[in-house]
């Protein structure tokens, strides 16, 4: 094993080699519902049950998700990468083409993996990010990929299954 210098392009690779969920966080904002995609995200609690989210300061959803007082993580199953893409663009309509219905104030998506409607608990900014804490107010989860692995992104690109780059080696 040889030693690295530590770079953010060093770091970023490193990081690609670990597989993480993918999550869209919805929320309303000053003119209309907004979006992004995320791959840092995960439980933060079990009581109260609760989420973290780590949100970069560039993302144009990054003040209005802060500011708002709920918002929505949706887990994907496997095969909505479409999705999970539809909300990485730049588009100032992200949910164009989309199955969506508002929530109270969060824009829910139709069909996914699993849905959480928060409500923001607290923050922590450091460096460029800033990790929201949301309590889980309501929770509604799609048993049809039960026994499937969600939506993963692992060295830079969306995959149903670690299996799946396996194969293809």
């Amino acid at each position: 094993m040889s030693s690295l210098e530590i770079t953010p392009q060093t770091f970023g690779d490193l990081m690609a080699d670990l597989p993480s969920g993918v999550a869209v966080i919805t929320t309303r904002g000053p003119r209309g519902p907004m979006g992004l995609t995320v791959t840092s995200m995960g439980p933060f609690t079990a009581e109260p049950p609760s989420v973290m989210v780590s949100v970069a300061h560039s993302s144009r959803s990054c003040t209005p998700l802060l500011e708002a007082e709920t918002f929505g993580v949706h887990l994907l199953h496997p095969d909505q990468e479409q999705v999970a893409m539809a909300f990485v663009r730049k588009d100032d309509d992200k949910f164009a083409g989309l199955d969506w219905s508002w929530d109270g104030d969060v824009p829910r998506l139709t069909g996914t993996r699993a849905y959480l409607r928060c409500r923001r608990d607290a923050t922590f900014t450091r460096h460029d990010h800033t990790v929201l804490i949301g309590e889980i107010d309501f929770a509604a989860h799609d048993a049809r990929d039960e026994d499937v692995a969600p939506l993963l992104y692992h060295r830079r690109t969306f995959r149903w299954s670690l299996r799946e780059h396996d194969a293809a080696r």
